[in-house]
């Protein structure tokens, strides 16, 4: 069974605010599933893909370049050297 999150606990574990989480979720940054109640659900994988954003906004990588990186993320394996030069 996956180990689930909701906002609050999420929200505490990444050191990002609620309305951060909500934010990111309006620009397609990340994707929480709902349930049944339409309550946000959150995983470990979360957990990592805001580790990861978090760690970009600190070197200065600005949102719309992550947002960039996410959508070649998410095209799979062959995009890998495209995220790597936009990491670069």
């Amino acid at each position: 069974m996956v180990k689930t999150y909701s906002i609050s606990e999420i929200a505490t574990l990444t050191r990002l605010s609620a309305p951060t989480l909500r934010y990111y979720e309006s620009i397609g940054l990340i994707h929480p599933v709902r349930n049944e109640a339409n309550y946000r659900i959150f995983t470990d994988q979360d957990i990592r893909w805001l580790t990861f954003i978090k760690r970009a906004k600190a070197t200065g990588m600005p949102l719309s370049k992550i947002i960039t990186y996410a959508q070649l993320r998410k095209q799979g394996n062959s995009t890998i050297a495209a995220r790597i030069r936009l990491l670069r």
